[in-house]
């Protein structure tokens, strides 16, 4: 996905913006939610907040390159609950495209450590998912 802003703006609203376009209505953890934050360092979490304080993982960050990449594991399993068991994995790439725009590049991988079915459960659930939660981001990075 190519999106109009620079590969420093566009990094830092997917990951410390992350609250300000993860829609709260898409998550894992207690509902109502009121925020997702990702701490952005090697060792941080992406988490969901419920507005009782409940904090559910979503994952945590393993690589943190800014403004190019960062991965974080994704630890959710193929019932949609939190289980650092059978972790996969997403990669999120910046690569600058010209003066003020990027190319955002995001792979979800690691199924195979799920087992075979729910693997590939996740691998299409997340297929759906992701080219949504980009669009969302989109519209907001460009706002911004």
């Amino acid at each position: 996905m190519r999106v109009n802003a620079s590969q420093a703006h566009a990094f830092d609203v997917f990951t410390s913006g992350l609250g300000r376009w993860w829609p709260l209505d898409h998550g894992i953890g207690k509902t109502p939610r009121k925020a997702a934050v990702m701490e952005t360092r090697v060792g941080g979490h992406w988490y969901e907040l419920a507005e009782d304080g409940t904090r559910t993982n979503v994952g945590k960050v393993i690589v943190w390159e800014p403004p190019k990449r960062f991965v974080m594991t994704w630890d959710i399993n193929s019932r949609w609950q939190p289980d650092t068991t059978v972790s996969s994995e997403v990669e999120v790439r910046f690569i600058a495209d010209g003066t003020n725009a990027t190319r955002v590049e995001l792979e979800h991988r690691k199924f195979e450590q799920m087992g075979a079915e729910p693997g590939e459960s996740m691998r299409k659930d997340v297929d759906r998912g992701w080219p949504g939660l980009l669009e969302t981001f989109k519209q907001r990075v460009e706002a911004a």
